[in-house]
């Protein structure tokens, strides 16, 4: 069994710092804002947020889901504050962003599962500061077609949805999310028109054909970006790292995602959902 406190040289995290790094988290302080970058550990955070990127996670910081390789809070979610979106605007516009990712806990909560919040807050965005771009990453919405079309409607220039994991291990790793389910979000996304992402961890015991099975899988489905990192386990209580994968075979999956006929493929070891996420609207 692999120890998670132990990881090769090519895993060692730079921490954040600068001038910038303290700017955005003295705002996100202050306006009490959940950034994935932070709840999730990003360990490119400082990287992203020097360039003028940062990912923001709205519904809340409580999830209702409890996905053994996620380090986010699960729980009762609190009632939806329209707040939320007015202080993200606000902060997009203090930190001069030039590129904003989206996110959101899984509020399975609510009759819209929080639909009608993500299409608010991305209209506003769009109204407010038209000359940022941004990406979504979203939930499954459990499949439902008309609320994933809120999403859609509203136009971002990219929707991402992650598949997390090869299809074999979803129901190991993931909680209430299904492989068929999120590659049928993914498709619905893609017919739209709208580019269409998507992003898995390696490290959770999945063999190589598997992986790249699932790249011909999100291909098929009309995905045309995805990201591919290593799995790096928050604490001893989350699923455990099976294997730390070297940096040659991710390279190795970014050729192949290429020759398979993805537009763009970031494949590291250190790359998360929303890394390098301003080039993926080119």
């Amino acid at each position: 069994m692999a120890d998670f406190r132990r990881k090769p040289e090519w895993l060692k995290i730079k921490l954040p710092r600068g001038f910038k790094t303290s700017q955005v988290v003295g705002l996100l302080n202050e306006k009490h804002l959940n950034t994935i970058c932070s709840s999730g550990m990003c360990p490119n955070r400082g990287e992203c947020w020097g360039r003028g990127t940062a990912t923001f996670m709205i519904g809340g910081n409580v999830c209702t889901r409890s996905c053994r390789f996620c380090n986010v809070a699960t729980g009762r979610p609190a009632p939806l504050e329209e707040k939320e979106i007015t202080d993200i605007v606000d902060s997009v516009k203090a930190l001069r962003l030039r590129h904003i990712v989206i996110t959101s806990v899984d509020r399975d909560d609510l009759p819209d599962l929080g639909a009608g919040h993500w299409a608010r807050m991305i209209r506003t965005l769009k109204e407010e500061c038209p000359d940022v771009t941004m990406e979504v990453l979203i939930p499954d919405f459990q499949g439902r077609e008309d609320l994933v079309d809120k999403v859609i409607c509203e136009r971002p220039h990219v929707i991402s949805h992650n598949l997390e994991t090869v299809r074999r291990l979803t129901p190991e790793v993931r909680c209430h999310a299904t492989y068929d389910t999120s590659l049928k979000v993914i498709r619905q996304i893609a017919s739209s028109g709208i580019r269409s992402k998507s992003g898995i961890m390696l490290g959770l015991g999945e063999t190589p054909e598997e992986v790249v099975e699932t790249m011909r899988d999100l291909r098929d489905a009309g995905c045309e970006v995805m990201t591919i990192g290593q799995y790096l386990q928050p604490t001893a209580n989350h699923y455990t790292v099976k294997e730390y994968v070297h940096p040659d075979v991710f390279e190795e999956y970014r050729r192949k995602g290429l020759e398979i006929g993805f537009r763009h493929i970031e494949s590291a070891p250190m790359v998360r959902s929303s890394y390098h996420a301003e080039r993926h609207v080119e």
